[in-house]
């Protein structure tokens, strides 16, 4: 509250009410309970971590998400390339990448496939 009365003298009203409002907060905090909330809430995300780094069952949960997010990439780069799809899925799947003809029998369409195949796009 002193720093409140030298800051309000040397910089004005403005700088003064606003030192005299944050010197007011940490009594405000600890009148509404809001500094034992804070504790709590501190302690509570220590504990979790605490938990978190040094719980062998956490650690294989981790390692269990890393392996799934692996599976997800492995199994993402085989359906692009086609690979592990029977047959029929394999033709559709290379028939649907961009840049793939499509099997129509519209005669507009073949026409501009000709044309793209004519230079180099296909």
């Amino acid at each position: 509250m002193v720093v409140s009365v030298l800051v309000w003298r040397a910089r004005g009203a403005a700088a003064g009410l606003r030192a005299v409002a944050w010197s007011l907060l940490p009594a405000a905090a600890g009148l509404t309970g809001t500094l034992r909330l804070l504790a709590e809430i501190v302690d509570r995300v220590g504990s979790w971590a605490v938990g978190l780094v040094f719980s062998p069952v956490v650690w294989l949960g981790v390692s269990l998400l890393g392996l799934s997010v692996v599976l997800f990439g492995v199994s993402a780069v085989l359906r692009r390339r086609g690979a592990g799809t029977s047959g029929r899925r394999a033709v559709t799947a290379r028939q649907q990448r961009p840049g793939a003809p499509a099997a129509t029998k519209d005669e507009d369409l073949d026409d501009i496939e000709a044309i793209l195949r004519k230079h180099g796009i296909s």
